[in-house]
């Protein structure tokens, strides 16, 4: 911490309604500069006690609301984020180091997921089902009912990478079912999770019945264990995530983890066809320095009849590459800005290393500067080199060739991940083909992998993850079903 930082914003948690602040502080600096932000307030086991028992105590007043009421809140929510766009894309831009173009659609995606909550509120979190009980002569004169009830406290950890609109994947549908909510959000990137906090309070959602708690691992590692949270919903690594499901006791969990995500090119792909893929490659592969659980890392072009296709795509992608836009974050025309931290940077850079001296061709990249890597294009890396069978989340995509499409389905699928592939072809019996062998949560046709709108049942198989996020999935796994069997005395 600078010997002066008074001058800096304070960063302080929502505890339980209100805005506290706590004896632990440290310095929050940007990615792309280390210019320094603001000071945090991080929360020790003391204040996420406090929380708990705040939404413990809370849950009577939420799963009261009425459904309209539950819908009002949340439509204020999404026009007061409407309101305060340029703030909320900025503190994106400067915690995250996101090019603040991918910023501003970011803010754009919470909007919409609030927008939606609203909407499902009136629908998802109320509805019913009415089961007829005359199967057997026990049942005559009797009608079943069935509704869902909100789950009870929620406990959620969102990640860097998309710190607000991954954060309100777990606030907006937690308010639409009537749940209260306990957020960490992470580390580098508290300050939109801050600003939505004052946002929610201000649109009447009840106190106590959200806090947001920046804190270490150790300290919020209670949210994992304590019995108060009916449901934690965790986005993040593999590693951390399967060990929180291993700890987390009776709760419900559902995770959203890592991926590697593949494209295929099938045989029915044209020379002509790239034209209009290269730039969807590109940015799939490299947009927020690949960053994204779904960002290409694979792709797979099938050589069948010759290797005319995958020389013409590695031609093409390298130049492409080489014209993107690397650096300041807020300069509007940038696509690719630092990585989060230099850790992360290193790690990265060690693994184009490795993969080079394993065989793969570099057709383009370059040397790291601090947390900066450059836009790194590989091919034909052996299948055990980490740039292949790990999760880079870095610049880097590899891109190989295969002999036939069913060889391209056994190389996406040879990954302890499966979170979403892609497919470009003009042959509907590959696509359908696709659909049913391919094991990830999505596939998607004729478009990078990196393809969300925030209404669609999101998530992964393997070491991607558990359950399925998406708004009205969320709800579903936020509400508890009860059945009332009607009788006559």
């Amino acid at each position: 911490m600078s010997a002066d930082s008074s001058h800096l914003p304070l960063l302080r948690p929502f505890v339980g309604g209100r805005f506290i602040e706590t004896a632990q502080r440290r310095m929050l600096r940007a990615p792309y500069d280390q210019r320094e932000l603001a000071q945090v307030c991080e929360c020790g086991r003391s204040e996420l006690e406090s929380a708990l028992s705040a939404a413990e105590s809370a849950l009577s007043v939420t799963r009261a609301l009425t459904t309209d009421k539950r819908a009002a809140i949340l439509s204020t929510v999404a026009k007061s984020l409407a309101t305060h766009k340029d703030r909320l894309a900025l503190a994106i831009c400067d915690d995250a180091g996101k090019p603040i173009a991918d910023a501003q659609a970011e803010v754009s995606r919470a909007i919409l997921c609030f927008e939606l909550a609203a909407a499902e509120a009136l629908t998802t979190s109320s509805e019913g089902q009415v089961l007829a009980m005359d199967l057997a002569p026990l049942g005559y004169g009797r009608t079943g009912i069935v509704r869902r009830f909100p789950i009870g406290p929620i406990a959620a950890v969102s990640p860097f990478n998309f710190p607000l609109n991954l954060a309100v994947h777990k606030l907006a549908p937690a308010m639409a079912a009537g749940c209260p909510i306990v957020l960490k959000p992470a580390s580098q990137t508290p300050t939109v999770a801050l600003l939505l906090a004052e946002i929610i309070d201000q649109a009447g959602w009840p106190s106590g019945a959200l806090s947001v708690v920046p804190a270490s691992r150790a300290a919020a590692d209670l949210l994992v264990t304590d019995d108060r949270c009916k449901l934690l919903t965790f986005t993040g690594s593999a590693q951390v995530g399967w060990d929180m499901k291993a700890r987390a006791g009776k709760k419900k969990v559902t995770l959203e983890l890592g991926g590697n995500a593949a494209v295929i090119l099938d045989e029915t792909v044209s020379e002509r066809d790239l034209d209009a893929m290269v730039p969807k490659l590109v940015y799939g592969a490299y947009s927020y320095s690949g960053q994204k659980c779904i960002s290409i890392q694979r792709v797979y072009v099938v050589s069948s009849s010759g290797d005319s296709l995958y020389q013409s795509l590695c031609e093409r992608l390298r130049a492409a590459v080489m014209q993107v836009q690397a650096g300041d974050p807020r300069d509007p025309s940038v696509l690719v800005g630092p990585m989060i931290d230099e850790q992360n940077a290193r790690r990265v850079e060690s693994w184009v290393a490795e993969a080079e001296s394993l065989g793969a061709r570099k057709l383009c990249g370059g040397a790291r500067q601090g947390t900066f890597v450059p836009l790194t294009l590989l091919a034909q890396a052996p299948s055990h080199a980490k740039v292949v069978c790990e999760e880079v989340f870095g610049p880097v995509c590899h891109v190989d060739k295969v002999p036939s499409f069913e060889a391209a389905l056994s190389a996406v699928n040879d990954s302890r991940f499966g979170l979403q592939a892609a497919l470009f072809t003009h042959d509907l019996g590959h696509a359908l083909k696709a659909h049913e062998e391919l094991a990830v949560g999505a596939v998607v046709l004729n478009e990078a992998p990196s393809f969300r709108i925030d209404h669609m049942p999101y998530g992964g198989v393997k070491d991607s993850g558990l359950g399925r996020e998406g708004i009205r999935s969320a709800i579903v796994d936020m509400t508890e079903p009860r059945l009332l069997i009607t009788g006559v005395l």
